[in-house]
């Protein structure tokens, strides 16, 4: 029986040593591990076709089944279930893209010591912005429909998704028959056409520029900012928010979608950790708690707010009156 200082050993222990799961995740994935296992490889197999070092190759695949993501059976290695659904490309839900920016986040997050001591961002590692598309997208399909079950969508027959990236999320919403313009920088939309083009989706505008400086349109009943305020400060956001209300119809609204913080800032864990990624990443970003973002609603000119609660992730909206 474990004592209670063991526990708590295990417990400190997970806390400073969860890097080491990552890494061998990231690995895993940028060596196309589990897109050429098949239906099942060797270590010595799979070192052939990936061209690696035979024993380094076990040892990483052996860490891999540990995490419950293979599954090895008399020296073969299988995909289980988890790698099936999030790591092969031709699922719905893959997240390799997602891995493959986390292994940028990894190079950039190594910086942290200096970034606390200068409060600049750190970029150490090479972002593919094609890859970073992508990997929004990958977060993006497997948020998106509670998002729009989370909107009021009554009334709404045109709608504006800013700074919409891959424009998954514009995705759903053309579904239910709104029109969509879709509004990024012009080569996050070369991106979003190809995906939104294979999804089969139609309704759908694009529209690229700096939404700071640009025209975004206008006569939108409803204005998406999904994780898009978490990049900017305070009075980029207020002032954003003030150029999407002027945006909108008589009666239209305005949805922020952000990661979950509690007016402590210090909980839960994913949303304090987030402000860490803008800290380390953005001049000036950090997550920000619905408090904050009703007050910038009501400050842009909306009346009645509302919040919905998503989990780690809030939807919290206002409409123009």
């Amino acid at each position: 029986m474990e004592s209670r200082m063991n526990k708590e050993v295990m417990k400190f222990n997970s806390l400073w040593g969860g890097f080491r799961a990552s890494r061998v995740i990231l690995t895993a994935n940028n060596l196309r591990v589990f897109e050429n296992i098949g239906k099942g490889r060797t270590a010595d197999d799979l070192a052939s076709v990936l061209q690696t070092d035979p024993r380094a190759t076990e040892i990483l695949l052996d860490a891999v089944a540990s995490l419950g993501l293979l599954r090895k059976s008399r020296g073969t290695y299988r995909l289980a279930p988890p790698a099936k659904r999030f790591l092969l490309p031709d699922s719905p839900w893959y997240q390799g893209d997602m891995l493959r920016h986390a292994d940028t986040l990894w190079k950039n997050w190594s910086g942290l010591d200096e970034v606390v001591r200068t409060g600049r961002p750190n970029r150490a590692g090479t972002r593919d912005h094609d890859v970073f598309i992508k990997a929004m997208h990958n977060n993006a399909m497997m948020r998106a429909r509670d998002v729009i079950r989370a909107l009021d969508l009554r009334g709404v027959k045109k709608a504006l998704d800013l700074g919409g990236g891959p424009g998954t999320y514009g995705i759903e919403l053309a579904k239910k028959g709104i029109s969509i313009t879709l509004f990024d920088l012009p080569n996050t939309l070369e991106v979003a056409k190809d995906l939104i083009r294979r999804s089969g989706a139609t309704g759908i505008a694009f529209r690229g520029g700096d939404f700071h400086i640009d025209d975004i349109g206008s006569g939108y009943d409803l204005a998406l900012l999904s994780l898009v305020l978490h990049s900017h400060n305070r009075i980029e956001n207020l002032a954003l928010l003030n150029k999407v209300f002027n945006s909108l119809s008589s009666g239209g609204q305005i949805a922020i979608h952000e990661f979950k913080l509690n007016e402590d800032h210090a909980s839960p864990v994913p949303g304090a950790l987030f402000s860490v990624n803008m800290l380390v990443n953005t001049e000036e970003g950090r997550s920000y708690t619905p408090r904050e973002m009703k007050d910038w609603l009501k400050r842009a000119g909306c009346g009645k707010t509302a919040l919905k609660d998503l989990g780690d992730t809030v939807v919290v909206t206002g409409r123009k009156r």
